[in-house]
């Protein structure tokens, strides 16, 4: 028998003070997910932001060497504007990061550093729906942050994390995969979606390389198209999406 298809998206549960975000690189989290950021540093929730790699293989003009900390100074800068602080670098190397125990681990380490209750990670699935291939990157990283996710809880994976200080930490209840071709749940973009569009608009070194339309219309085009056809599903309100397991 095949599981019914939702239809209706479900709002995100709300009852958790601390997240954290864990993605492959600078950009991943204000194609849409910024604006659910933005709701909650705004009601006092604390979100910190990991990133696997400092995105430094992704514009093709620009040598890596000089590419990396332009786009680390650009998320910075993102993700200041809704409200989060805390933005770390794990160092795996953009465009060829490997899912396994060392990525698992760095991931780990992380949740038992920040102790969230919700994990956010992006798309871990082949596509994007369709035949959208989507990139080993983001598989990699949204499939160790799912695993990481209990990992961070056991004492005898990973031991060498209590060595280090980094206590287990059981205190996950969901991760939120936003951008999946399979998503359950929604959180309204409407108080955040102006800030979502300027988070996004930081990034105007990799913007300005991506398309050859203006940074502040592609932005606006892109965030409205996709928090409306989302919102078609969550009660006509502007929304983000996220498929969302529990623990």
């Amino acid at each position: 028998m095949t599981e019914a298809k939702i239809t209706e998206l479900l709002p995100l549960p709300d009852d958790w003070r601390r997240a954290l975000a864990v993605v492959a690189h600078p950009d991943d989290l204000e194609y849409g997910c910024s604006a659910a950021v933005a709701a909650w540093t705004d009601a006092g929730r604390e979100v910190a932001y990991v990133l696997a790699s400092r995105g430094e293989a992704g514009i093709d003009t620009l040598d890596p060497a000089r590419c990396g900390p332009v786009r680390e100074r650009e998320q910075r800068a993102s993700a200041a504007v809704v409200g989060v602080d805390t933005v770390e670098f794990l160092d795996h190397r953009d465009g060829v990061i490997e899912y396994g125990p060392a990525l698992r681990r760095d991931i780990a380490a992380a949740i038992r550093r920040h102790r969230p209750e919700l994990v956010i990670t992006l798309n871990h699935r082949d596509t994007w729906g369709g035949v959208v291939w989507n990139t080993p990157d983001h598989v990699a990283v949204g499939r160790a942050t799912l695993d990481a996710a209990a990992d961070a809880g056991n004492r005898w994976i990973f031991p060498e994390l209590a060595e280090q200080g980094l206590e287990p930490w059981n205190g996950v209840r969901w991760v939120a995969v936003a951008g999946s071709s399979a998503p359950t749940h929604a959180v309204d973009a409407t108080p955040g979606l102006e800030r979502a569009m300027r988070s996004l608009l930081e990034h105007r070194t990799y913007l300005e390389a991506l398309t050859e339309q203006e940074p502040e219309a592609y932005v606006r085009d892109f965030l409205t198209e996709t928090t409306t056809a989302t919102g078609k599903r969550f009660g006509g309100r502007p929304a983000v999406s996220f498929e969302l397991f529990g623990r």
